[in-house]
């Protein structure tokens, strides 16, 4: 979604989220005032309370009673709430960070390929299948890659038929999109073993080999992760 798409509402959320991660606000230190901040952003209060809320929700904030609004400490900060992750990594690509996220990886993929292979139907794996050409069709093409990359992960998870683990795939697709913007590396020599990853994972689960989609899986962190490396 573009600035021109968000509401006024959603636009303050970003800019004061993205002030609180840059560092303008602290951990611990408070926020200007309700009124100090219709002022600035020439909006109510109803707005304004609003805007708290969701930063309430995404852990930045803490809103005590008769003192105001403060920021959390980063530990608090909920790391698997989209703008969340989005806005810490476009500001300090923090290696500590990608770090925790491929261990969350590491443990969540791997089962997930697993039971794809036991569990996807036929029109699941057509929807596999269709992502996979499309990387294939526009491997040269960063965003269209990208999104066809998105939606295979994402048709993968779907196939498992897990509503919890279907929660967590917006932080995986999240994750995933930030670690490609990094990783996008459409050479000969690493492309190829992409597109080899990709194919290979697919054809583990439409042969409902459970072992090697869990090994393709593997492989497809370990590459991402190598190359975030060399990008770091």
């Amino acid at each position: 979604m573009n600035k021109t798409e968000l509401s006024k509402t959603d636009r303050i959320i970003a800019e004061i989220g993205q002030q609180i991660i840059s560092g303008k606000y602290v951990p611990g230190s408070s926020l200007p005032s309700e009124a100090e901040m219709c002022e600035e952003f020439q909006t109510s209060r109803n707005i304004i309370r609003e805007v708290l809320r969701a930063l309430t929700a995404k852990r930045l904030v803490e809103v005590k009673r008769y003192r105001g609004a403060f920021v959390a400490a980063r530990n608090q900060w909920n790391y698997l709430d989209t703008d969340v992750l989005q806005w810490v990594l476009a500001n300090d690509y923090d290696p500590r960070l990608i770090s925790a996220l491929s261990e969350v990886r590491n443990l969540v993929e791997p089962a997930i390929a697993r039971w794809a292979a036991e569990r996807a139907t036929s029109s699941e794996l057509a929807t596999i299948e269709a992502a996979l050409n499309d990387m294939n069709q526009h491997h040269q093409d960063f965003n269209a890659f990208n999104e066809a990359d998105i939606r295979f992960h994402e048709a993968v998870l779907s196939s498992v038929h897990n509503p919890v683990l279907q929660q967590l795939n917006v932080a995986i697709s999240s994750l995933q999109r930030a670690v490609f913007e990094r990783t996008y590396m459409p050479d000969e020599g690493n492309m190829p073993r992409t597109l080899r990853e990709h194919q290979a994972l697919y054809d583990a689960i439409r042969h409902q080999n459970a072992d090697a989609a869990e090994q393709a899986a593997l492989a497809m962190i370990a590459s991402s992760t190598r190359r975030l490396k060399d990008e770091t």
